[in-house]
């Protein structure tokens, strides 16, 4: 049992049928459940989770996925954010989405599960 720290990516692909991931993202949070691993969602990726569901009149299926699976909303407060200050610093191009999830995984000591290689990448480079 530990803690995950989820990309908006993999929420992205779980809740739509027809994203590439969206196989992957059930396999991999399914297995993660199975551990009782805790999820974190950091308020940057929420918000990017919602945008599409939003325009879709879908918001409750982003709010029963976090409902559902006890994910923690994390907020940004001044560690997290210098922390993601400081990745930006030393990763160019890293956007600021992407920082705060790393730095809420990094902050919280969590595993950081996404399905963008590059900032699967940077994760490990910041955590070595």
């Amino acid at each position: 049992m530990g803690s995950v720290a989820l990309d908006a990516s993999v929420v992205i692909g779980l809740l739509e049928p027809n994203d590439a991931h969206h196989h992957r993202a059930w396999s991999e949070l399914t297995e993660r459940a199975r551990r009782r691993d805790d999820f974190l969602l950091a308020a940057s990726a929420y918000l990017e989770t919602l945008v599409g569901p939003l325009r879709k009149g879908q918001e409750a299926a982003v709010e029963g996925f976090v409902e559902d699976s006890g994910t923690e909303i994390v907020a940004i407060d001044a560690t997290l954010a210098r922390r993601a200050a400081g990745l930006r610093a030393d990763h160019r191009g890293l956007r600021l989405g992407d920082a705060l999830v790393l730095a809420t995984a990094i902050e919280r000591q969590a595993e950081l599960l996404t399905f963008d290689e590059r900032l699967r990448r940077i994760a490990g480079q910041a955590r070595s």
